[in-house]
C-alpha cells in the first residue's frame, strides 16, 4: 500500500521542522508523494532530491473560489519551485450554480499550465458538499478537462472520503482518470476498502500508521 499514499501535511501552523520529518518518512516508506502547502514546495523538493517521492502541493485551497487565472499562476509558480503534482480545488460554487462551462474553464487553465510543465493535476471536487448528480457532473467535467485524477476531498470541509463516493466516481469518470481518496482515512481496513473500490491514491497524514497496520486518532 505504500506507493499509493500521498503523505500529507496541510495545517496552517505547519513548521519547517515538521516538513523535514514528513519528507524523511516519505523516503523511508516509499510513499508516492508528500503533499505540502505551496510555501513548503521548495524545501520538500530539496529534501526529496534523488528519491522517487514526488512533491505535491495544493492550488486554490481549500475553498476553490478564486479565479482560474490565479489558480493557473499559482500552479506555475509551485511547479517552477519543484512540485510535480498539483491538487486544485474545483470552483464548487460554480458547479452548484450550474455554471458548468465556467467550472471546466477553471480546471482547464490549470491543466494546460501544469501539463505544459510536465506536472500531474488532481481535481478536488469536495464530495461532501455535492449531491450524487453533482458528483456525476463534476466527474464528466474532470474527464473532459483531461486532468489526471479526481480527488474526493480537501479534508477541511464537512466530511472526507467514503467508499460509496469512490464507487460512484469510478463509474462516472473516463477510463484514464484516476481517483484520489482523501479525508478521514484513519485505519488500514478503511484504506484497503477505498483501494478496492477504485482509488489509486490515498491522501492522508496517517500514512506511517497505516503501513504499520495501526489505526490513527486523526487524519487529513
Amino acid at each position: 500500500m505504500n506507493i499509493t499514499i500521498d503523505h500529507t501535511l496541510l495545517k496552517p501552523d505547519t513548521t519547517a521542522t515538521q516538513i523535514s520529518t514528513l519528507c524523511a518518512e516519505a523516503r523511508e516508506h516509499a510513499f508516492a508523494s508528500v503533499c505540502v502547502l505551496p510555501t513548503y514546495v521548495h524545501q520538500a523538493n530539496e529534501l526529496l532530491d534523488g528519491s522517487n517521492v514526488a512533491v505535491c502541493t495544493v492550488i486554490g485551497f481549500p475553498l476553490g473560489a478564486t479565479y482560474g487565472m490565479v489558480k493557473a499562476h499559482e500552479a506555475k509558480e509551485a511547479i517552477v519551485r519543484g512540485a510535480t503534482e498539483v491538487d486544485m480545488v474545483m470552483n464548487i460554487a460554480d458547479l452548484k450554480n450550474g455554471n458548468f462551462n465556467d467550472v471546466l474553464f477553471d480546471i482547464e487553465e490549470v491543466v494546460e499550465q501544469a501539463h505544459s510543465l510536465g506536472a500531474l493535476v488532481k481535481v478536488i471536487i469536495e464530495t461532501c458538499l455535492l449531491t450524487d448528480d453533482e458528483k456525476k457532473r463534476a466527474s464528466e467535467i474532470v474527464t473532459t478537462s483531461q486532468a489526471d485524477f479526481i480527488k474526493t476531498s480537501t479534508g477541511f470541509s464537512t466530511g472526507g472520503a467514503t467508499v460509496e463516493d469512490v464507487v460512484l466516481l469510478r463509474a462516472s469518470i473516463g477510463k484514464y482518470v484516476r481517483i484520489k481518496a482523501s479525508g478521514g482515512i484513519r485505519t488500514p481496513e478503511f484504506a484497503m476498502q477505498l483501494i478496492e473500490a477504485g482509488a489509486s491514491r490515498l491522501g492522508t497524514s496517517s500514512g506511517v500508521q497505516l503501513v504499520h497496520g495501526v489505526s490513527a486518532k486523526s487524519s487529513y
